[in-house]
């Protein structure tokens, strides 16, 4: 009997031991995904442009619903205009890669529309060869590309040897036809799609801004939204630029709407809206602030006017204040998701078909998930 419980003892501490010494989960590595919006911008697409300025905030916000927040990058094209270099194409790149989202709403709202010749491959092949794509096999990379005129128009490079190229690469061509679908022109849209294994579809392109509808939760979601704006600390020699493009943002998205604002404020209380020029941001991670490494003239005004034994403990009270607003903008958001949802579900059929958000919100979600990526509802 002794040798018995000795014999248990020893099994006891042995698979105690061998549980101590089991490695710990490796944390879900951050999903890569690269994004690059190709806008025709030719005399009749103001409708589009507006579109995107609308929703360029909900957009952002179907990928913050993947766990773990992924690492979103955003490159994004013009074309078709009458003023831009014929030798491109009439394409101009607005954007590299950019995690800054403030600057590409900002390069939204700077697009103007006038002319043009509407190269569809030209731009998708511009978007392919001159963007730095994520090397991982696993990342979720897609190009939409919207117009509204013939897509086969180039005589220099073929929707056949564009969509080839991309699909050799891993990159997803989506295709946006502003038009109705009975249109002779559509097929050539929805034949581009096929071919660089992608996703399809008709829009009313003036449908998007007049059918965003207003909920309860939308004005104290982008009153929060401004107060969460005073929590940002920006450092180096830019930081003049972060806050004032920052706030130029804010006021475009209020501009447009109680509705838009709020999917901004929702966006700043996401993983998605980064700086790595943000103190406090590093303070949400627990990340070293090194403020003695930094130059007075690099600190923003409310740091400079401390004493320095304070500063740190100042970066750290505004980070617990930006964790608190932000958790109230998210939780406001579900209630004001359950609005939407239930809303959309009372008048199913949308008035005048449906708009670019549409189109880009089921795309993204069938195609995050053919990655692996799943967003939350």
């Amino acid at each position: 009997m002794l040798r018995t419980l000795v014999a248990a003892a020893f099994l006891i501490v042995g698979a105690g031991s061998l549980r101590a010494q089991a490695p710990a989960e490796k944390a879900e590595k951050p999903a890569d995904i690269d994004l690059v919006i190709c806008l025709d911008v030719s005399s009749s697409m103001n409708g589009l442009i507006n579109s995107a300025k609308a929703k360029l905030w909900d957009i952002v916000n179907e990928f913050a619903k993947a766990k773990p927040t992924p690492n979103l990058r955003v490159g994004l094209y013009s074309y078709g205009h009458t003023t831009y270099d014929p030798k491109t194409g009439w394409v101009r790149k607005e954007l590299d890669f950019t995690r800054d989202l403030d600057q590409v709403n900002d390069k939204l709202f700077g697009l103007r529309t006038g002319g043009g010749t509407e190269l569809v491959a030209r731009v998708c092949k511009a978007a392919l060869d001159q963007q730095e794509w994520s090397g991982d096999t696993k990342a979720l990379k897609i190009i939409f590309v919207c117009g509204n005129e013939s897509a086969d128009q180039d005589r220099e490079h073929s929707l056949k040897s564009v969509a080839e190229q991309a699909v050799r690469r891993g990159i997803v061509i989506n295709s946006i036809f502003c038009g109705p679908e009975g249109s002779t022109i559509a097929a050539g849209w929805r034949d581009f799609a096929l071919l660089a294994e992608g996703r399809y579809a008709a829009i009313n392109q003036n449908r998007a801004v007049a059918a965003a509808p207003a909920t309860p939760f939308d004005k104290k979601i982008a009153e929060l939204g401004v107060q969460l704006g005073d929590t940002y600390l920006f450092v180096g020699g830019q930081r003049r630029e972060f806050e004032a493009n920052q706030k130029k943002q804010d006021a475009n998205a209020a501009q447009l709407g109680a509705g838009v604002a709020a999917e901004r404020a929702v966006t700043k209380a996401t993983g998605l809206y980064r700086f790595e020029k943000d103190l406090v941001e590093r303070a949400q991670k627990n990340e070293s602030l090194d403020l003695d490494k930094l130059a007075e003239a690099e600190l923003p005004e409310a740091l400079r006017a401390l004493p320095k034994a304070e500063r740190e403990q100042k970066v750290k009270e505004t980070a617990g204040k930006r964790t608190a607003l932000q958790k109230q903008i998210l939780e406001l958001n579900q209630q004001r998701e359950r609005f939407l949802r239930e809303a959309a579900a009372a008048r199913p059929n949308q008035p005048g078909g449906p708009g670019f958000d549409d189109a880009l919100r089921g795309a993204i979600r069938d195609q995050a998930k053919a990655r692996g990526i799943k967003l939350e509802k």
